[in-house]
């Protein structure tokens, strides 16, 4: 497999569609933010071990989410193809800021050891709220991520990979999680992520390698003409 370029991109995006949403799922099953105190300050000073965990499992979940977005344009070569240039390289982008964001997770444990809940809060947002992380790390980036792997899929329906209620799964999947507060619902919120690009994911483990190299545009060889003296 990995001497075939081919089967090698093939196995490698199935599993990247299959492995992100995974991890991201589990990492808001196992953070302690998710069932305790809505204060990260609080709640990852309560279990700093699964604190750790969840962050680690978000940072490579959306790292590899930019990928799995990467992988999704392999099949809207034929059809939606600048609808993928313009929208698969936004999702990209917003997916590697977010997975810098993570970086504050460890700040906010320490600061919950060391500060009152109150105090260690307010020294965050100061943190979080300058410029330089908001505009570099925060806006519009986080929101390409969230809302562009949805506004992707549509295309990936549109080139006929995907049936219609993915793009629909992953809207409501993501967009309700933005609508409510981070907590229990938000466990079952981004499981759909998981049935949706899971459900890409295995087709592309399930095809040939034929069914795969099909999605590459025909290449036409150049008529060839007699050079003339």
């Amino acid at each position: 497999m990995f001497k075939d370029s081919a089967d090698f991109r093939r196995v490698a995006s199935g599993v990247l569609l299959i492995l992100a949403p995974l991890l991201q799922a589990i990492a808001v099953v196992l953070d302690p933010g998710t069932w305790g105190d809505d204060r990260e300050a609080v709640s990852f000073g309560d279990n700093p071990v699964l604190a750790q965990v969840q962050s680690v499992l978000y940072h490579w979940a959306y790292l590899l989410m930019a990928l799995a977005a990467l992988a999704l344009l392999h099949v809207m070569r034929k059809r939606a193809t600048v609808f993928g240039h313009i929208a698969g390289p936004l999702v990209v982008l917003g997916y590697i800021n977010a997975s810098g964001l993570l970086m504050a997770d460890p700040v906010e444990w320490w600061l919950g050891k060391h500060y009152s809940p109150e105090e260690a809060t307010r020294i965050m947002d100061e943190m979080v709220n300058l410029p330089g992380v908001v505009f570099g790390f925060q806006m519009p980036w986080i929101f390409f991520a969230i809302f562009g792997m949805p506004v992707l899929a549509i295309g990936v329906w549109r080139s006929g990979f995907a049936h219609w209620w993915v793009p629909l799964v992953l809207a409501i999947g993501y967009g309700g999680s933005m609508a409510v507060p981070y907590g229990p619902v938000t466990v079952l919120l981004w499981g759909m992520p998981v049935v949706a690009l899971g459900s890409l994911g295995v087709k592309m483990l399930r095809m040939s390698r034929e069914e795969w190299i099909s999605h590459y545009p025909a290449v036409t060889a150049a008529p060839k003409t007699e050079a003339t003296v």
